[in-house]
């Protein structure tokens, strides 16, 4: 079997016919295969450089890391599943506990290193013992409630970090994003959040020079004048250098944080192959261990040298869907891309000058959107929250995530948050269901393999949604 980087030229290499499309072992001619790579960094843009802000990592590293990752994954899968491994947001609560709990920018990627490795076995027990597994490990019911959880653990990193630096650019930043996402259409709409962050940037430096420095919170306890938006280290950064690189390190406490995010990849990775098959024709059943496997390696790839988290972008799926054209080609493309901008330092100082009222504005509706994810699982595979049987565990496990209940273990450690919500869950669900009587147990499972049950890609479309049931991740 071949790697998956030998193409046959689609037609004549210009433009595909009405109704066709450019398979993925197909290809558009080289400059035109390049065209659609920027393209595909563009639609990645917005989430692969908000990620590592937010969790205090290197945006260089972190976008050169996701070029290494998308290698990676498509050279495990042979080319068979057109994918951009971007940073995963999923791990910005996870970033946020540690380092409240003191951990520095070592213990976040050794946290994570760990939720790759136990990604890449997961994968692993997929290709062995089929997709089955996942649906009896984690049902629908389960899934969402992490996934909601995740997500709206996140409010008070914006309620009490981003927003109080300026709130009446956060506001204008929320609801011009909120705009472009609603409004927009197509390749548009999928890049709203990248638009919000340009659209904030610009505001912030009108008002610098309309009405000067602002006193607020700048990153510390105290309020300080300072400019809301600060080019100083831009002018400082090279043009051309390799960014930081650093080892992670390992602690019990925070790799249990970042434990049950793994379920959150687990159902992005199956919701990822289901809709790439639904578009490409190809049944991808047996590629969806490989693909786990995959994105596990690249996260552990890429924290072992200091970076966030990859995971497949459904922002990408919709410049195929608007494209037609579905050749990993294109994807190679992209990564050589992202490598390059990797080893511009002045690029990442242009991404660390992002003001905190901006980002505050724009995780308002990211951090929501995560949450709110966790609901439409629900919604796709009708939930029935009726049932006693999926009420109590998912009701007592995301007050716990979100409120930060804690659970005092020893006098060094203790669960809380993310970590102790997910654990009751998961366990509380499957407890549960060993002891309730047969009429709860009655409902069938919903789901094709453990896959998803996600409507089809023209639904999808035609409501301006992507393969995980909502406007653009990012």
């Amino acid at each position: 079997m071949g790697l998956g980087v030998r193409w046959t030229l689609h037609g004549d290499g210009r433009t595909p016919e009405p109704g066709a499309v450019v398979r993925p072992d197909e290809r558009l001619s080289w400059p035109r295969t390049a065209g659609l790579g920027a393209q595909h960094v563009v639609a990645m843009f917005g989430a692969s450089f908000v990620s590592p802000v937010l969790m205090g990592l290197d945006p260089n590293l972190a976008i050169m890391m996701s070029g290494v990752a998308t290698i990676l994954f498509l050279l495990a899968t042979r080319g068979r599943i057109p994918s951009y491994l971007g940073c995963s947001l999923s791990f910005v609560g996870v970033a946020a506990v540690i380092r409240a709990q003191g951990g520095d920018s070592t213990a976040v990627t050794g946290a994570i290193f760990v939720v790759g490795g136990v990604l890449f076995l997961s994968g692993m027990a997929v290709r062995r013992f089929g997709a089955r597994i996942i649906h009896a490990a984690m049902p629908p019911v389960v899934t969402g409630a992490v996934v909601m959880l995740i997500g709206f653990n996140l409010a008070p990193v914006t309620a009490s970090t981003y927003w109080p630096q300026d709130q009446w650019t956060a506001l204008l930043t929320m609801l011009f994003t909120g705009l472009a996402v609603v409004c927009l259409r197509g390749f548009w709409s999928r890049v709203a959040i990248f638009l919000g962050l340009v659209f904030g940037y610009a505001l912030s430096w009108v008002l610098d020079r309309v009405f000067g420095k602002i006193h607020s919170v700048n990153g510390g306890p105290e309020a300080v004048d300072h400019w809301r938006l600060d080019f100083s280290g831009v002018g400082k950064a090279d043009w051309i250098g390799l960014p930081s690189l650093h080892a992670p390190s390992f602690g019990w406490s925070a790799a249990l944080v970042a434990l049950p995010v793994v379920i959150a990849l687990i159902a992005e990775n199956a919701g990822h192959v289901k809709a790439v098959g639904e578009m490409t024709g190809d049944n991808l059943d047996d590629q969806l261990g490989t693909a786990i496997s995959a994105d596990g390696a690249a996260t552990m790839l890429s924290t072992a040298v200091g970076g966030p988290a990859n995971t497949t972008y459904s922002e990408n799926i919709g410049v195929m869907a608007a494209t037609r054209v579905y050749s990993t080609a294109a994807y190679w493309a992209a990564a050589v891309f992202a490598l390059l901008f990797g080893i511009c330092p002045k690029f990442g100082a242009v991404v660390a000058a992002i003001p905190g009222g901006v980002l505050g504005g724009i995780t308002v509706i990211l951090y929501g959107m995560i949450g709110l994810l966790g609901a439409q699982i629900w919604v796709h595979n009708k939930v029935d929250l009726r049932n006693p049987l999926n009420l109590v565990p998912v009701a007592a496990g995301i007050i716990i995530g979100i409120g930060g209940v804690s659970l005092k273990i020893s006098k060094n450690f203790e669960l809380n948050g993310i970590a102790l919500g997910t654990i009751v869950v998961l366990t509380g669900y499957h407890a549960l269901r060993f002891l309730a009587p047969a009429h709860l147990k009655e409902q069938e499972p919903l789901l094709d393999e453990g896959t998803s049950g996600y409507d089809s890609v023209a639904e999808r479309e035609k409501a301006g949604r992507d393969d995980e049931g909502h406007t653009p991740r990012t």
